[in-house]
C-alpha cells in the first residue's frame, strides 16, 4: 500500500484554467488529465489524500457530477482534508475520512506529518522533522524547507508520494520566520 497526496484539483472549475494558467483547452480536458494522472500512479490498495479544494464553481453544487468524478478516483481509500472551497455536496461524498486537519505517519521514519489545506508556520512535531503538506496557494508559492505545497499546479497535475515531497522540501528555502516561532 502506498499513500498519495494532491491538492487543489478544482474539478469542474472553469475559471481556474485562467486564474492559474492551467494548460487545458477546457475544464473537461483538465478533469480528464487529472483523473488519468491519478490512475497512472495510484493502485488498487493505495490511499489517496486530497488536501482541499476537490471541486469548485457551479459544477461543485451538482451532486451527480461530483459523484461521477469521485467514482473515477483510484485507490482503496480516499480522504479529504477540507479546503476553503469544499462545500456540502463535496463533503457528502463517500470519503473514508473528512477532516479540516489531519496528522498522518508517513515516510521512512514514519514521522507524524501534518495535512492542512492552508499553509502553516508551525505544527505538531515540526522540530522533530515532521513536514506540513498544504494546498490553497496554487502556483504562487512552493513552500519552505518543512512546509510543502502539494497543489496540482506545482506537481505537473499529478499526485505525489512522501519521498517526492521530502525531496522537494530539501531544495526549498528555510522559512524566514522559523526561528521566531520555533526557537531552539
Amino acid at each position: 500500500m502506498t499513500t498519495w497526496y494532491t491538492a487543489d484539483t478544482h474539478f469542474g472549475h472553469e475559471n481556474v484554467l485562467r486564474f492559474c494558467d492551467r494548460p487545458f483547452s477546457s475544464v473537461e480536458k483538465m478533469d480528464a488529465v487529472l483523473i488519468a494522472n491519478m490512475c497512472e500512479r495510484i493502485r488498487e490498495d493505495d490511499d489517496l489524500w486530497i488536501i482541499g479544494d476537490f471541486a469548485f464553481g457551479p459544477r461543485s453544487k451538482d451532486a451527480e457530477y461530483l459523484r461521477s468524478v469521485f467514482d473515477q478516483l483510484p485507490g482503496a481509500r480516499k480522504h479529504l482534508v477540507v479546503g476553503n472551497h469544499d462545500r456540502e455536496p463535496t463533503l457528502s461524498l463517500p470519503w473514508d475520512t473528512v477532516s479540516p486537519f489531519f496528522e498522518l505517519r508517513d515516510g521512512p521514519l514514519k514521522q507524524l506529518n501534518t495535512l492542512c489545506h492552508l499553509p502553516m508556520i508551525t505544527w505538531n512535531h515540526a522540530r522533530r522533522g515532521a513536514l506540513q503538506m498544504f494546498g490553497h496557494v496554487h502556483d504562487n508559492w512552493l513552500g519552505s524547507r518543512n512546509s510543502v505545497n502539494l497543489g496540482v499546479d506545482v506537481w505537473d497535475f499529478a499526485p505525489v508520494q512522501f519521498d517526492d515531497v521530502a525531496a522537494r522540501a530539501k531544495d526549498l528555502p528555510k522559512n524566514l520566520h522559523w526561528d521566531e516561532v520555533e526557537p531552539k
